[in-house]
């Protein structure tokens, strides 16, 4: 039987088919193993893909990128005011969801990013049943780890509504493990995996411990502030500064031009992946004068140099927070477009010498052959025998902790729920306040972001300390539910706070 495995980024998408007891990443109709999440309105139809992202440089008003950081937000959502100032297509507020405003020519339309997405699935089921030469719709879609229950929610109705029956979501640390069989093969024995997934516009570090062929996350960390783009970005600064020598003109300013070198420079980009020069020619660049210029790999090393170092850093962090050295991570596993890149292979085999550095399958294909590999042991389930199957097990994308204030005054976090805790969860936390308070306040945290402050008032004053037994209960779902009660009078307060705003 046949199955489908689909990564969809926030940039790029990719397919994987499940055939015949092996998984295979397929070629678009471009002949591409990779198909540009972007898709492009003109007058009335749309484009999906490598054409859309080539023409985005004439109609970026009508063009959507990125709408992965957008699905299943609300308008006022940080990631979506994040992605509005972002984005050339305009934005706008309907009934408080984002949806995009596309000029067709004659009237203007409003487009929801769940309709865009749809788009983009829709090309990349065309994709999978041209090479599989039949209507096949099971499908395992990865979703990002701390991708709350809105967002994996909108992300399977896109699929969904594009023609796909959705077996499963699966997290893309555990797809990457999978494409890999680490566990599967041999799964007794406990071990420590280190994925590494470098995107177009984020960073994800994630530890995993592998026992008895389950995958539990002990810590993650990602980065929305880089990602290949960061590097292609550098590149076409440094060509529009070589532009301004050779002929005393700064485009650095003109949105067209810029635009046109990022997209010489992204070429460049994935040329010096494997070789060690790469020419850079822009057609009618500024003020219908070309461009050309030759940028070398060191060269291009030099330029982003301080961002391998930042993509580097959470590496170190993380096994920090976890408290494992590197000798005691045994397999690391590349994933991510940008992932390909020489020096920064170089500088993760320097951090784990001793370590099996896993890149053999394409970092940007590791994630959909994983996903397809679950498909098709889906599938299949009912002939595999006992034990073959796989257990998804819910747990807490990010850490959470509680706000206290020390005996010197100073602000601590506890942490309450580190992140991977398999849900549901409970945690009984006592918070002690001066006697001679009227008042309490708890304030319960997810990384940053405050979740929730909850005051017991008119608390009666005692020569002692106040104690307010805290019980959080986190459900599968990620709500959260938290009951403080001060023990001496019995005075409580309870809240509950959402999914969505516990996942964003």
């Amino acid at each position: 039987m046949a199955a489908i495995g689909v990564h969809f980024g926030y940039t790029c998408a990719c397919v994987a088919i499940f055939k015949d007891g092996r998984a295979d990443v397929v070629a678009n109709d471009a002949g591409d193993r990779v198909t540009p999440a972007v898709v492009a309105y003109r007058d009335k139809e749309q484009i999906v893909g490598i054409a859309a992202k080539q023409g985005r440089i004439r109609n970026a008003a009508n063009t959507v990128v990125k709408v992965k950081q957008i699905l299943g937000r609300s308008f006022d959502d940080p990631e979506a005011e994040a992605h509005r100032t972002d984005s050339k297509c305009p934005v706008v507020n309907k009934g408080g969801m984002p949806k995009y405003e596309i000029d067709t020519g004659e009237t203007t339309k409003f487009v929801s990013p769940d309709e865009v997405a749809k788009l983009v699935f829709q090309k990349i089921k065309e994709t999978a049943q041209s090479a599989l030469g039949s209507d096949v719709a099971d499908a395992v879609i990865t979703v990002p780890f701390e991708f709350g229950e809105n967002q994996k929610n909108a992300l399977r109705r896109a699929a969904e509504d594009a023609g796909f029956n959705v077996l499963r979501l699966i997290h893309e640390p555990s797809a990457a493990l999978l494409a890999y069989g680490i566990g599967q093969d041999s799964p007794s024995g406990k071990s420590h995996v280190l994925v590494y997934k470098l995107g177009g516009t984020s960073l994800s570090v994630t530890v995993l411990e592998v026992n008895s062929g389950m995958y539990r996350v002990l810590a993650t960390h990602t980065d929305h502030s880089t990602g290949g783009e960061s590097f292609t970005h550098a590149l076409a600064q440094f060509l529009a500064g070589e532009c301004k020598k050779s002929f005393k003109q700064d485009v650095s300013n003109n949105a067209r031009a810029m635009m046109k070198l990022m997209n010489s420079a992204d070429v460049a980009k994935h040329i010096l992946s494997t070789l060690g020069s790469a020419n850079c020619f822009v057609d009618s660049l500024c003020d219908g004068m070309d461009f050309e210029c030759n940028v070398s790999r060191a060269r291009f090393e030099l330029i982003c140099s301080s961002l391998f170092n930042k993509s580097i850093q959470p590496i170190k962090s993380l096994l920090e927070q976890v408290g494992l050295s590197t000798s005691d991570v045994n397999k690391v596993v590349l994933s991510g477009g940008s992932a390909k890149i020489p020096r920064l292979q170089q500088m993760i085999q320097d951090l784990f010498p001793d370590v099996e550095m896993l890149s053999s399958i394409s970092p940007d294909e590791v994630i959909p052959m994983g996903a397809a590999l679950q498909a098709g042991i889906l599938v299949g389930r009912d002939s595999l025998p006992m034990g073959e199957d796989t257990i998804t097990v819910d747990c807490c994308a990010k850490d959470i902790l509680v706000k206290e204030v020390d005996e010197s005054g100073e602000e601590v976090f506890k942490v309450l729920f580190p992140s991977g805790t398999p849900l549901p969860a409970r945690r009984q936390h006592t918070l002690q306040g001066p006697g001679n308070l009227a008042s309490v306040c708890l304030e319960l945290y997810q990384a940053q972001q405050c979740l929730a402050q909850i005051v017991l008032r008119d608390l009666e004053p005692k020569e002692e300390n106040h104690d307010i037994v805290t019980e959080v209960t986190m459900k599968r779902d990620g709500s959260i539910h938290v009951t403080c009660t001060e023990q001496l009078s019995g005075r409580s307060e309870a809240v509950t706070i959402a999914a969505a705003a516990a996942a964003s």
